[in-house]
């Protein structure tokens, strides 16, 4: 397993090694130490699968109470995976990584606590699992605006299927005083 970090450095790109033979494969996809050796070692509260169409848009959530941590692949399909870093201070404030995530490449994207966390599907649909360090809180959550001009996002495509909830998400400078503040604990 190759864990590195990606160009912002808290958030982590994992590639499993993936044993194949005639009868299918084996990989590993979560192993607590060698996770924590590269700065990740969370405890991981709630798993979720998510199927998507083609050019379905999710995001970008985060919960500010109880900030969640996620650990996100996908298994069947394809999807331009998006973390954002929200935590006011930061060095890497209001930047972006993105990351192509496939049932095939069987990559991985650890997005820390205080990100904001998207994707959009780039095959006819995508099956999406993620573990979270917090418990989903309906109350608690929060979105930024997918095409928030200050973000800058390079999505893939141009037309999006995209829910009425997250089409009302928040700049991130209307939210910046609300935000997480980098380095302290929520």
């Amino acid at each position: 397993m190759i864990i590195r970090p990606s160009r912002i450095p808290d958030v982590l790109i994992i590639e499993a090694d993936v044993f194949s033979d005639d009868r299918g494969f084996f990989m590993e996809t979560w192993h607590a130490e060698r996770f924590a050796e590269h700065g990740c070692g969370d405890k991981f509260v709630q798993d979720n699968h998510s199927r998507s169409e083609k050019n379905v848009l999710r995001g970008l959530h985060y919960q500010l109470e109880q900030p969640q941590g996620k650990l996100v692949r996908v298994v069947n399909g394809a999807v331009f995976d998006v973390a954002v870093d929200i935590r006011r201070g930061s060095p890497t404030f209001g930047q972006w990584v993105g990351l192509e995530l496939t049932g095939d490449n069987n990559r991985q994207i650890y997005v820390p606590p205080g990100f904001a966390h998207g994707f959009c599907v780039l095959s006819d649909s995508a099956d999406f699992l993620y573990k979270c360090t917090e418990y989903y809180a309906p109350d608690d959550e929060y979105g930024l605006l997918w095409n928030d001009p200050d973000i800058g996002i390079d999505w893939p495509g141009h037309e999006f299927t995209i829910s009425k909830k997250d089409a009302k998400n928040s700049l991130l400078r209307a939210m910046h005083d609300r935000l997480p503040v980098y380095g302290e604990k929520a």
